[in-house]
């Protein structure tokens, strides 16, 4: 290029305004709290979801991004989107609440934020095989639209960090049945109360993925919380579907891996395979899924799932059997958040026709919405709890109570 050349480009160029960033309007900002930013590799992910983990980066020519270098020579841009992130990004706090049975001592794991003034707290139970930290970026996303309200998501048992030892010594017996998965939810609601040292509960709205779906509800239904349950929420899971999709279980857990090499392989397995669509979501929730053995069998690959879902399968049907009917009846606000409306049955069909409940559907998320898409999920529940608010409202006075009492306080002082 001639030094004329040169010239007119730059004086061309010059005209130009700063790099104006491009956003995609259906991206979900689902940036934690310290900030921390993603980097995608655009060949690598479906741009068909709506979430950020899809979304490529739209690229702004200017003079600093090279706009005249061959493709070959740009330097390859390195991704931390499989990078773990940590709890302490989306939660305040962890607890730890032990509880003692006739022959389990019990420690429960959860994270918390608390409300703030007379802010709700949204109570969340996971689905099998995840843990609290399934719900780690919606609960970012509450506290931007509801700065005041607390949130508390629990691991269950043989979840997460929850553990259990036998007093006597003897191996734990494998007990998933929904009556004690929900004595445990109330454990946990009743500790944090305790070492909060809160005189009475706040107000809770009760939010349960799948498994933890079942579980809320029969809580809800149960009535120990009194008046306490604002409402609650089921997300992605309906009695008919979900016994018909148990049918299919066997065959998904013989299909997904067994093994992982690296708490990175593992996210990345998630996202790649759609489990989990969100980048942010799989960073932050995958790592507690997951435990490294300490004499692996294969060491190229020394990680394990920390739950096996296989021995769960003798109480798939008792979770989810009777399901629609609790749903309807227990009191309370009442949300079914779906990825789809054919999972609907007929029973729940009816009743949402005759407005029993709200139901709202997010076409474009898998089965773990609240993962795929932590904002629009958000948005939903803050929005559900608002229509549920007992709170009195304070409604500014009247013009006319204002004259007259001015008009008082005028004579007073003329006296």
């Amino acid at each position: 290029m001639s030094d004329l050349q040169r010239a007119f480009v730059k004086a061309k160029l010059a005209k130009y305004p700063p790099d104006i960033p491009i956003f995609d309007e259906n991206e979900e900002d689902t940036t934690p709290r310290n900030g921390a930013m993603l980097e995608e590799e655009g060949e690598e992910f479906d741009s068909s979801s709506t979430s950020s983990a899809s979304s490529a980066g739209t690229v702004v020519p200017s003079p600093s991004r090279n706009l005249f270098a061959k493709p070959n020579s740009l330097p390859r841009q390195r991704t931390n989107s499989t990078e773990s992130l940590t709890w302490r990004d989306f939660f305040s706090r962890e607890l730890f609440i032990e509880r003692d049975t006739d022959d389990l001592h019990i420690v429960y794991h959860a994270y918390i934020t608390p409300p703030t003034d007379s802010g709700p707290l949204f109570v969340m139970h996971h689905g099998a095989g995840s843990s609290g930290l399934s719900f780690a970026a919606c609960a970012s996303e509450i506290r931007k639209i509801l700065p005041e309200a607390g949130i508390l998501s629990l691991d269950a048992r043989h979840h997460g960090s929850t553990t259990l030892e036998t007093k006597d010594g003897n191996p734990v017996q494998l007990d998933y049945r929904l009556e004690t998965l929900s004595q445990d939810l109330l454990a946990v609601i009743r500790g944090t109360q305790t070492q909060m040292v809160w005189e009475s509960l706040p107000d809770l709205v009760l939010v349960g993925h799948s498994l933890g779906g079942a579980v809320i509800t029969d809580v809800a239904k149960g009535g120990e919380l009194g008046a306490k349950v604002l409402a609650y929420a089921v997300l992605d899971v309906v009695e008919g579907s979900a016994i018909d999709a148990l049918q299919s279980m066997d065959t998904y857990l013989s299909t997904r891996p067994t093994r992982f090499p690296s708490l990175s392989s593992a996210i990345e397995w998630h996202f790649r395979s759609r489990t989990i669509r969100n980048t942010t979501s799989a960073r932050v929730s995958v790592p507690s899924l997951l435990t490294e053995e300490e004499t692996p069998s294969d060491t190229s690959r020394p990680w394990i799932w920390r739950t096996n879902l296989a021995d769960t399968k003798p109480f798939w049907e008792d979770w989810y059997k009777g399901l629609s009917k609790k749903f309807l009846e227990a009191k309370g606000g009442k949300l079914l958040l779906l990825a789809g409306t054919d999972r609907l049955d007929k029973e729940l069909m009816i009743a949402q026709m005759q407005g029993k409940y709200s139901l709202q559907v997010l076409p474009l998320a898998g089965h773990f919405i609240q993962e795929d898409q932590p904002a629009k999920t958000a948005r939903f529940l803050v929005d559900f709890f608002k229509r549920n608010d007992r709170t009195p409202l304070v409604l500014p006075p009247k013009v006319g109570d204002i004259m007259a009492s001015k008009a008082m306080e005028k004579g007073a002082g003329l006296k």
